[in-house]
């Protein structure tokens, strides 16, 4: 675990802030902690502390009034959450929420110290925007596939990322749809097509690619 006198230099921006400002972040941070699948954050709670993720992943999903699943973005160690920047900078509360996908570790800077350093401190207000603006853009290319990229190009794409370069996956369906935001069913039909084309096989919790440069090729289709 990140010792709680470093944890500032596992971020570039902040690292290379002035000493005192680094010093205020140290002083009244709180170094916490989570079990795998814990709601860090859900809808209709105000963010009491800015969170920099030390240690392990934090998946932020949005939930429709149908019950519908869509994953926005994934916080990874050396991560700010830019949903908590934004309800932070807004005063608002929580549209969306962030499960632990494994045991994490964060440094919490409370609101006040946030409000403050981002009034007063220029090179504080420029790493938090900064962040802020990547995020975003990721955002934005997410709706652009959602909305207009065929799903069959789509799940390709999921199924090599998560592959990560081995032959069987560890997911199901449902996972899948929410990942790809899109309903269960259609996710089945999809991987039904795959299995007749002879491109992978499917059993309980598992996907195995047998014919990954066939999924690979898919997954590089732009039209």
């Amino acid at each position: 675990m990140t010792h709680p006198n470093e944890w500032v230099e596992r971020f570039p921006g902040l690292s290379r802030l002035e000493a005192p400002i680094k010093e205020l972040l140290l002083n009244r941070s709180t170094i916490i902690s989570a079990p795998e699948g814990t709601t860090i954050f859900g809808p209709g709670n105000s963010p009491e502390n800015m969170l920099f993720l030390l240690e392990g992943t934090v998946r932020v999903q949005q939930v429709s009034e149908t019950g519908h699943e869509i994953v926005l973005y994934r916080i990874h160690a050396g991560q700010s959450c830019v949903l908590t920047t934004a309800c932070l900078l807004a005063y608002d509360d929580y549209s969306a929420e962030g499960i632990a996908e494994t045991a994490v570790c964060a440094a919490a800077v409370p609101r006040a110290v946030f409000d403050d350093l981002v009034a007063q401190s220029k090179s504080f207000r420029n790493f938090v925007f900064a962040a802020f603006s990547k995020r975003i853009t990721d955002l934005f290319l997410m709706i652009d596939e959602v909305a207009f990229q065929r799903l069959d190009v789509r799940l390709a794409h999921k199924l090599i990322e998560l592959s990560d370069e081995q032959d069987v996956i560890a997911t199901t369906h449902q996972k899948l749809s929410v990942e790809l935001g899109t309903a269960r069913e259609v996710i089945s039909r999809q991987l039904q097509e795959f299995q007749r084309r002879g491109w992978i096989e499917q059993s309980r919790g598992r996907v195995a690619l047998t014919e990954r440069i066939q999924i690979e090729q898919l997954a590089d289709h732009n039209t």
